[in-house]
């Protein structure tokens, strides 16, 4: 299982273990209530009337992967980026239609943006990370490094 969670901002962060023998304290309640019920509300983007795309991350022994889904869009609106340990993805697209004959003029036009981040855990290797988008799925792969992938187990024989 990951130690890994996704916070309603967009975050990855390390899912802390709290003593089973304690009562929650209120900020953990009402940071639960916000993250759990309240959040889909909070979390459309007003300027555009896009709620933030959904996102799955799976880990497992070699990377992390981040499935977001964002269909209607094309990989050249698509910005992904690293800055200051944040993995940065935003797209943007925009349409204008206009049809005119001798009776009316119709001109329509649509705007969509988003813009995700989420911090990168210190296994990842920032170099190797790539990303594809097929059939409205955008897919980004962060490979661990070397040192952070887990080791076979092996036996020691005692002298």
């Amino acid at each position: 299982m990951s130690n890994l969670v996704l916070t309603p901002t967009g975050r990855i962060r390390r899912k802390s273990r709290p003593n089973v023998d304690q009562f929650p304290g209120l900020g953990t309640f009402l940071n639960d209530i916000w993250s759990e019920d309240m959040s889909s509300v909070f979390r459309s983007n007003f300027n555009n009337g896009m709620t933030l795309p959904k996102v799955n991350i799976k880990e497992s022994a070699e990377n992390f992967e981040v499935h977001m889904a964002v269909p209607g869009f094309k990989k050249d609106n698509f910005n992904i980026s690293i800055e200051n340990e944040e993995l940065l993805i935003s797209a943007e697209i925009e349409e204008n239609k206009e049809e005119t004959n001798e009776e009316f003029t119709r001109k329509e036009f649509g705007y969509a943006s988003f813009r995700r981040s989420f911090v990168l855990p210190d296994t990842v290797d920032g170099d190797k990370i790539k990303a594809s988008y097929k059939d409205g799925i955008l897919n980004v792969v962060l490979p661990k490094k070397e040192e952070a992938k887990p080791k076979p187990a092996r036996t020691i024989k005692i002298s």
